[in-house]
């Protein structure tokens, strides 16, 4: 009998835990592929806080999930480089923000292209991926328009070795 009110309980424990994630606005997201390496891995589980833009827009250097028309998996996620209105310039691998360059430790797997400036326009973002020389992004398919951002990547909660804030 106790084995059974031990599964009951951790069945409605389970249950509170998911009801408390979506009044707070929290999703999980499963990552495929290996632009944002090596902070999320391929596999990898992240929370993502779909209220986080409700208050206020993305600033340069939030982790952001969004739908892309292009995308396999239905949700991408990505670091935001520019905002509207910035003038965005890639030259041999360094990025250009309004003609000064971002300083981006996140960086570890950099690449060496270069890429015509750009300015975002009003109600787009600018994203790239982390992993550099193994991402599709901005450079490739153009900006993130506003109406498909998801929310903002906060939590690697899976595997426990990865686990931990997102920045």
């Amino acid at each position: 009998m106790r084995l059974r009110s031990a599964a009951n309980l951790a069945w409605q424990l389970a249950l509170l835990v998911l009801i408390v994630f979506a009044a707070l606005g929290l999703r999980p997201g499963q990552i495929s592929g290996f632009s944002m390496e090596p902070r999320i891995d391929t596999d990898d589980y992240v929370l993502i806080n779909a209220l986080s833009y409700w208050f206020g827009p993305p600033r340069r250097g939030d982790i952001v999930a969004f739908r892309h028309e292009r995308s396999a998996p239905s949700v991408y996620v990505k670091r935001v480089i520019g905002l509207p209105g910035d003038r965005i310039a890639i030259r041999q691998g360094a990025v250009f923000v309004n003609g000064a360059a971002l300083d981006e430790p996140y960086v570890r797997f950099g690449d060496r292209r270069s890429f015509a400036e750009v300015i975002v326009p009003p109600n787009a973002y600018y994203v790239l991926g982390d992993n550099r020389a193994n991402s599709d992004d901005s450079r490739v398919w153009g900006f993130v328009p506003a109406n498909d951002l998801i929310g903002r990547a906060i939590l690697a909660v899976w595997p426990p070795a990865h686990a931990g804030p997102l920045r």
